[in-house]
C-alpha cells in the first residue's frame, strides 16, 4: 500500500467527512477504525443546517435529505402541560437553504458516507486499532494493530485523531482532556409508542422528578427517548452496581405525558462528560470530534460539531498539500475550533444543569418560571431566529482568526458567508461553493481592477445582482468578499479595497490552480 498524505483514525461521521472532503480534492487518505463492523444503533440523530450546507458543497445533501426525516416543530412541556410550540421552518427562513433540522440515525448516516467514499476508492479498514503515534522529520509514524494480532508501522504526512472520547491519538501525544462528569446516569431508548407526542415533532418535557426528550424517528410509531436516572434512587433500590434496564427509568415524568411506550427496541445508559482537550494540534497530528471535545446532548450539537471540525481541517490540509496556501494556515485550525468548542461546552453545561439540577429553587425555576418566560420569548421573531442560528451552527464565526481581515456591510471576515436567496430561476450564491475553492464574491458591480486581480491569481470571481435579498442578508453593495473553501469570509472590504485584497492574497495564498477565472450569476460584471 502506498503511503497516504493523511492517516485518519476513527470512521465515525467526523472521520468519514474528513476523508470525503480530502478525497474529493485529490488527497490520498487512509481510514482505519478499531471497531470490527459498522455500529447498528442509532446514537446521534440530528443533522443541522450548517452540516447540510457542507454536504451541499460535497454534492451529497440531496442523498442525506432523502434518507432523513424532517421534523417541523419543537415543543416544550412542563408538568405534563405543553407551554411552547415553535415551527422550525419559520425560524430559519432566509437564513439557510435548509431552514429545518433532520433526523437521521447515525448508523444509517455513516453507511451513506461510507458508500460515497467507496465510490471514490477509499475503504474503511475495520478491526485496525491505533496503539501509538509520533511525529517524524517529514511526517508521522503510527503503530497499528490488526484484529489478527499482527502489527504495522504506518507512515503519512499527517495524522487525524477522530477516534472518540477515549482517543488513542490524544493519549499518544500526551494531550490532557480537562473537564468533568455529571452525577446523573442518562439513558437513551429507541421505542415503539403511541400518543400525542409521537407526531414527528421534537418534545422536551420538564418535571419535578426528571426531564425527557422525545425525538421523532421514521415510522408512524417510532421515537427516541432521552432522560436521566437519579443515582440516589438507584442506590436506594440497590441497582447501582448492576446493568440498568428500562425498568429502572422513573415512570413519574412519563405518566404526566400523553405517551405510551409499547416496546423498547434498544436501551443504553451512559454518563455525560463535559471536556475539551487542552490542544487540538501537536505538530502534524490533529484531534477532531469527540477526541477533542465532549459535552451534553443538549441541542444535538455533538456530531455536527465534529463534522465542522472535519471541514475546517480538511480544506486547510488539502490546500497546504497542493501548495495553494502557506503552511501557517494549518496553525489556524486549533484556535478557530477550540474557541467554539469551549463556548459550546459552557453553553450546553448551563442548559443541562438547568434541566437536571436538584433542589427546591431549581424545581421552582423549571416548573414555575420557565413556563411563563419561555413561551413569551418564543413569541418574538428575533428570539426564534436567534435560536435557529445557535442550534443550526450557522452563527459559528472565526472573526478573531488570523485568516480574517476586514468587514463590509454587517458581514465581518470570519463569519459564514450569508446565504442570499435566489431571484427567480437564478442560482443562489451557495451554488458557487460547490467548487470548494477560494473565490471572490461581489453583489452588484465589480471593478475592472478586481477582475484583473482575480484573473492574475486564477481566482474565480462571482458577481451576483444586487437584490433585496442581498440587502437583507447584510452584504454591502459592490463590496468585495473573499470566500474560503469552507464558505467562511476570509476578507471583506469596499470596492476601493482591492489593494488590501492583493496584500491578503500575497500573505496567505501561494498560488491557485491554473484554471480560467470564472464570472458567474452576474448582471453587470465589471466597469
Amino acid at each position: 500500500m502506498s503511503e497516504p498524505d493523511v492517516l485518519i483514525a476513527g470512521a465515525g461521521p467526523t472521520g468519514l467527512v474528513l476523508a470525503l472532503w480530502l478525497a474529493r480534492t485529490g488527497v490520498p487518505v487512509r481510514l482505519v477504525d478499531r471497531a470490527p463492523a459498522l455500529g447498528t444503533t442509532s446514537r446521534a440523530l440530528i443533522v443541522h443546517a450548517r452540516t447540510l450546507e457542507f454536504y451541499r458543497q460535497l454534492g451529497i445533501a440531496d442523498t442525506i435529505i432523502a434518507a432523513s426525516l424532517e421534523f417541523t416543530a419543537a415543543n416544550l412541556w412542563v408538568g405534563g402541560r405543553r407551554v411552547g410550540h415553535v415551527p422550525l421552518g419559520e425560524m430559519g427562513r432566509g437564513i439557510s437553504p435548509f431552514p429545518y433540522m433532520l433526523v437521521l440515525p447515525q448508523d444509517r448516516h455513516e453507511q451513506l458516507l461510507i458508500d460515497v467514499l467507496a465510490g471514490l476508492g477509499v475503504p474503511v479498514e475495520r478491526g485496525v486499532e491505533l496503539t501509538g503515534a509520533a511525529e517524524t522529520a517529514n511526517g508521522i509514524t503510527a503503530r497499528l494493530r490488526w484484529a489478527d494480532g499482527r502489527e504495522e508501522l504506518a507512515h503519512a504526512r499527517y495524522l487525524a485523531g477522530c477516534d472518540g472520547a477515549h482517543s488513542a491519538v490524544r493519549g499518544a501525544i500526551g494531550v490532557g482532556f480537562p473537564g468533568g462528569t455529571y452525577e446523573h446516569i442518562f439513558y437513551v431508548a429507541d421505542v415503539r409508542a403511541h400518543g400525542a407526542l409521537v407526531n414527528h415533532e421534537l418534545h422536551i418535557a420538564l418535571d419535578t422528578a426528571d426531564f425527557i426528550g422525545v425525538f421523532p424517528m421514521a415510522g408512524p410509531d417510532h421515537g427516541r427517548l432521552i432522560g436521566s436516572i437519579r443515582t440516589a434512587a438507584l442506590r436506594d433500590a440497590g441497582a447501582a452496581d448492576r446493568a440498568l434496564t428500562w425498568a429502572d427509568v422513573s415512570g413519574e415524568a412519563l405518566s404526566h405525558l400523553p405517551l405510551e411506550v409499547d416496546r423498547v427496541e434498544w436501551f443504553s445508559t451512559y454518563h455525560v462528560h463535559h471536556r475539551v482537550a487542552a490542544h487540538f494540534t501537536r505538530g502534524r497530528i490533529f484531534l477532531l470530534g469527540d477526541a477533542a471535545h465532549i459535552h451534553s446532548p443538549v441541542g444535538g450539537q455533538g456530531m455536527n460539531t465534529g463534522i465542522g471540525d472535519a471541514v475546517n481541517l480538511a480544506w486547510k490540509l488539502a490546500d497546504v498539500l497542493h501548495g495553494r496556501v502557506t503552511n501557517d494556515v494549518l496553525e489556524t485550525y486549533e484556535p478557530e475550533r477550540i474557541a467554539f468548542a469551549r463556548r459550546l461546552v459552557a453553553t450546553t453545561d448551563r442548559a443541562f444543569t438547568f434541566v437536571t439540577r436538584n433542589g427546591s429553587l431549581a424545581r421552582f425555576v423549571r416548573l414555575r418560571v420557565a413556563p411563563k418566560v419561555i413561551p413569551m420569548l418564543l413569541r418574538w421573531t428575533w428570539f426564534r431566529r436567534y435560536m435557529f442560528r445557535t442550534l443550526s451552527q450557522t452563527s459559528i464565526q472565526y472573526r478573531m482568526s488570523r485568516l480574517s481581515t476586514g468587514a463590509a456591510g454587517t458581514v465581518a471576515a470570519g463569519e459564514r458567508l450569508p446565504w442570499v436567496a435566489p431571484a427567480g430561476d437564478d442560482p443562489d450564491n451557495y451554488a458557487a461553493l460547490a467548487s470548494r475553492a477560494w473565490q471572490a464574491h461581489v453583489y452588484g458591480r465589480a471593478t475592472m481592477r478586481l477582475a484583473e486581480v482575480c484573473e492574475q491569481r486564477s481566482l474565480s470571481l462571482h458577481v451576483f445582482p444586487w437584490t433585496s435579498a442581498a440587502r437583507r442578508a447584510g452584504v454591502r453593495r459592490d463590496a468585495i468578499y473573499l470566500v474560503r473553501p469552507d464558505g467562511y469570509v476570509a476578507f471583506a472590504g469596499a470596492r476601493a479595497h482591492v489593494p488590501d485584497l492583493e496584500r491578503y492574497l500575497a500573505k496567505w495564498l501561494r498560488g491557485l490552480p491554473a484554471v480560467p477565472a470564472a464570472v458567474s450569476s452576474g448582471s453587470q460584471q465589471s466597469e
